[in-house]
């Protein structure tokens, strides 16, 4: 569980909301609001859902602590009747949404949150914080993972994120696709298998580069990875096969024009009778740029900043608007910011092959199914209790089943129309 308390997360002007809400007699009126993005990140065709598992644990635990409330208090955040009401906060409402790892697309509902007005709106940002960081490095994480193809990828970017991020990145990363992290506390909190060589420092604290690689086989064994390119790659490599021999695992090259390099290492290694030594290869890598390495010898690829950043794309662009009061379905007209009112249904229909085909949308009603026709939603929180949560090994391979499903121009690093067409049927 995350070191920060999930109430620590609330914004200014949702207690603002609150405490106006209390005092006019309409905190209690049922509502619905949804989260879903207006558009893609440019150059993307699809989002991946990520963090649900995290957020609804951090929804259970929402509280506010008496030093908290005295805090708000003190600052005139809220009056004394939020204050009161704040104490006692527990949501006791219900969530609905798309599965970890579920695809989406603009428009999508990909969580519903109902209940009294004051209970969802004082959620806000902590629903937003969590699911715009996750989704967006899930989404550049199966990037990666296409380009990739089919080769083993490492999250090591805990270095170029906010602690608590880092780990979160590290488990988004994991859902699409990614093999290993370097991040430990993602592999005790989640089970995420971790692994990792030294850097460039154990090799500098070293007389030389054959000593540093010694010491590190001594203690690891040869089923270890030797970071070859502290100076010469080539001698580098020597080195390693010189101290480990040819049963040595990996090793690892983190810098020059790795197109040239891997190919140049692969017939080293080769010709030295390590055949079986994989080549792993890391820095500033992003998708495009594992794109370019397909035709290239690499086994493993080392991926940081870009994973953790989203690539470019550091949020998923979500939102979270009240969508239904009462029954009624409600719509902010603002230009380029209108939505749609009423609570949301989406089915992603398919040819019997399996190809998605259209995502239905339907407010305040029900699709009309079809045939292979996948109902979209599930609950994860009813009157305010966790229930129906995949794990993430199933959320992991939920969104490869996904990623199979769409036409393959959806895979796409280019942009384009977003992979699986969405038309929405609005309230009537």
């Amino acid at each position: 569980m995350s070191t920060l308390r999930p109430a620590l997360l609330t914004d200014h002007y949702e207690l603002t909301m609150v405490s106006a809400a209390l005092r006019d007699g309409t905190a209690d009126r049922r509502c619905v609001f949804e989260v879903f993005s207006r558009r893609l990140p440019a150059g993307r065709r699809y989002g991946v859902v990520a963090g649900t598992a995290r957020l609804v644990e951090m929804i259970r635990d929402f509280r506010f602590s008496p030093e908290e409330v005295d805090f708000l208090r003190r600052t005139g955040v809220v009056d004394e009747a939020a204050a009161r009401w704040l104490a006692d906060y527990r949501f006791t409402g219900d969530i609905d949404g798309y599965a970890e790892g579920e695809l989406f697309f603009p428009g999508s509902p990909i969580l519903t949150v109902s209940g009294g007005f004051a209970e969802c709106v004082v959620l806000e940002t902590l629903v937003l914080s969590v699911l715009n960081h996750d989704c967006a490095v899930a989404a550049a994480a199966a990037r990666m993972v296409t380009a990739a193809r089919g080769r083993a990828l490492i999250e090591m970017g805990s270095r170029r994120a906010h602690e608590e991020a880092a780990v979160a990145a590290a488990r988004a990363a994991y859902l699409a696709g990614f093999r290993f992290t370097s991040n430990l506390a993602a592999g005790e909190r989640y089970g995420i298998p971790t692994a990792g060589t030294a850097a460039h420092a154990f090799t500098l604290l070293h007389d030389d580069e054959r000593a540093a690689f010694a010491s590190q086989v001594a203690t690891l064994g040869k089923d270890t990875t030797l970071l070859v390119d502290t100076y010469d790659i080539s001698q580098g490599i020597r080195n390693a096969i010189e101290v480990a021999g040819p049963e040595l695992r990996a090793v690892r090259i983190d810098s020059g024009d790795l197109t040239v390099i891997a190919q140049q290492s692969r017939e080293l290694l080769d010709s030295l009778g390590a055949a079986e030594t994989k080549i792993i290869v890391s820095g500033d890598l992003d998708e495009y740029a594992i794109a370019t390495l397909a035709a290239e010898p690499v086994d493993m690829y080392g991926a940081g900043t870009a994973v953790v950043t989203g690539s470019g794309a550091p949020t998923a662009g979500l939102v979270y608007k009240l969508v239904e009061v009462e029954g009624r379905p409600v719509v902010k007209r603002s230009e380029h910011k209108a939505t749609i009112g009423g609570r949301k249904v989406a089915v992603r229909r398919h040819k019997p092959t399996g190809t998605a085909t259209e995502e239905v949308i339907v407010s305040q009603g029900v699709p009309d199914r079809q045939p292979n026709d996948r109902l979209l939603q599930h609950s994860f929180v009813v009157e305010g209790e966790p229930v129906g949560l995949p794990t993430l090994e199933e959320s992991r391979e939920h969104l490869r089943q996904c990623l199979i499903s769409i036409p393959w121009e959806g895979l796409k690093l280019s942009g384009g129309d977003p992979a699986v067409p969405v038309t929405v049927v609005p309230a009537t």
